[in-house]
């Protein structure tokens, strides 16, 4: 372990690195890198720094998304397998002819999704900021939210702003049921649960707060309560314990197993990490119109503040 950390931090610093590693990556991952955070939080992290090259582990639409505020840098990620089902679910050319087919219809993507469709929507969003986003928009504006109809759902919720909903998913996240939810709660009854709003509504509804990864780590801190169930890719469960050591976790089970990780988060190794900027390769590149275009929505949520 030590040789390859120590070939990882060499190539770094001959390539003027910076690491960014999402927070569901592996521990040992996030453990050598600069940042560990949530897509956009890490994007433009990157941009405060002088690096000339950002090796972004996570998937590839987050890396697309560096490279749409980092245009300047050179983006790597450690492995092209590393992809999303939910940015997989809409696909540019299907959000177009969607758009074409209704005229006037304000859309909101979560970030969660490709380039290529981000250059076609109105605004960008998060999973932190979706209810704000949603709320500056007119209430007589009809709004198509994608790609994730669970986020969504629980945006109307927050809201009281009907939608209409993209039918995407994360395969990850629906996979926590209530039924397994309520055996872990009832052996733990003094826990507190937190759940990502891309989980079911029925998940959600059992959760003491529903939020993003980010205000995962800010919620347990300021709760008195001293353990959590952590309704989220398990890699989440890293970072929380690093940060506050004195709480205890407990990963979201799923009806098959005690925690739920996505398999395409864990494409990414540290061996791969150092091929990456051993090659420069796999490098991500946007055709300079996509990138540009797909600048203006996220502009756009910027000015209403993360």
């Amino acid at each position: 372990m030590s040789n390859i950390l120590e070939q990882l931090r060499a190539l770094k610093a001959r390539r003027n690195a910076v690491i960014l590693a999402h927070n569901y990556q592996t521990g040992d991952i996030q453990d050598v890198a600069d940042y560990v955070g949530d897509s956009l939080g890490l994007a433009f992290k990157a941009k405060e720094t002088s690096a000339d090259v950002i090796l972004f582990a996570g998937v590839h639409f987050m890396a697309e998304t560096a490279k749409i505020v980092n245009p300047a840098k050179r983006v790597v990620i450690p492995t092209l397998e590393a992809g999303c089902s939910l940015a997989d679910s809409c696909n540019a050319t299907d959000l177009a002819k969607w758009k074409a087919a209704h005229p006037g219809v304000v859309i909101v993507a979560y970030i969660n999704c490709t380039a290529a469709v981000k250059a076609q929507v109105d605004i960008i969003c998060t999973s932190g900021n979706a209810v704000k986003v949603v709320n500056s928009i007119p209430r007589d504006k009809q709004i198509l939210f994608c790609p994730d109809e669970n986020l969504g759902q629980w945006v109307m919720e927050q809201t009281g702003c009907k939608m209409i909903l993209w039918p995407g998913v994360c395969h990850v996240h629906v996979k926590f049921t209530a039924e397994s939810l309520a055996k872990l709660r009832a052996a733990h009854p003094d826990v507190k649960v937190v759940a990502h709003p891309e989980c079911l509504p029925i998940v959600r509804s059992m959760a003491d707060e529903v939020c993003s990864t980010e205000k995962m780590l800010a919620y347990c801190k300021a709760s008195p309560s001293k353990a959590f169930i952590i309704v989220t890719e398990s890699g989440m469960l890293h970072r929380l314990k690093k940060e506050l050591p004195d709480k205890q976790f407990f990963a979201g089970p799923t009806d098959t197993c005690s925690c739920n990780e996505c398999e395409y988060m864990k494409k990414n190794t540290l061996a791969n990490c150092v091929a990456a900027l051993e090659t420069l390769s796999p490098e991500i590149t946007l055709p300079e119109d996509i990138r540009r275009r797909a600048l203006v929505p996220i502009e756009r949520m910027m000015a209403l503040g993360r």
